[in-house]
């Protein structure tokens, strides 16, 4: 199974979505806090459906109890714009973790400077600054499951 990770999410619908996709690929979710809304947020729950209730959802109160909870050795692969690996030149790994940062900012450059070798991006036309983060995650998400053809 993939982890997808989303560190400080800040947009409901987006991680309602997000949640699906999990669904979707028999993903689990990782909500890194602060988060911008509520777990009871009515939005998440609309962008989610009645699916949210099934999503395998795993709450943290921060990064670092986020990391020191995962297993040794696991593969951590974090989005970004500020990198030139494209995510379709990694070969994913079946338990991968996929982390994703906040909507507005994206993951802290100590994040991404701590492991550069792990940093991935989305081609994108110069005049794009960045897809949402839904979308993101649905591309990256779904080339990791064709490669390891779980679903």
């Amino acid at each position: 199974m993939m982890h997808v990770v989303l560190v400080e999410p800040e947009i409901p619908p987006n991680t309602g979505n997000i949640g699906r996709l999990c669904l979707a690929t028999g993903s689990v979710l990782h909500l890194i806090e602060p988060l911008g809304f509520s777990l009871d947020d009515r939005l998440l729950k609309r962008a989610g459906l009645d699916y949210w209730a099934l999503v395998e959802v795993r709450h943290w109160p921060s990064w670092e109890a986020f990391l020191a909870a995962q297993p040794q050795g696991k593969r951590f692969w974090f989005a970004t714009t500020k990198t030139e690996r494209c995510y379709w030149d990694v070969k994913f790994e079946d338990d991968d973790y996929l982390v994703f940062g906040r909507e507005t900012r994206g993951l802290p450059n100590a994040l991404l400077e701590a492991q550069p070798e792990r940093c991935i991006t989305i081609p994108m036309a110069a005049e794009t600054r960045s897809l949402n983060l839904a979308t993101s995650v649905g591309i990256v998400l779904y080339e990791a499951v064709r490669q390891v053809r779980r679903v």
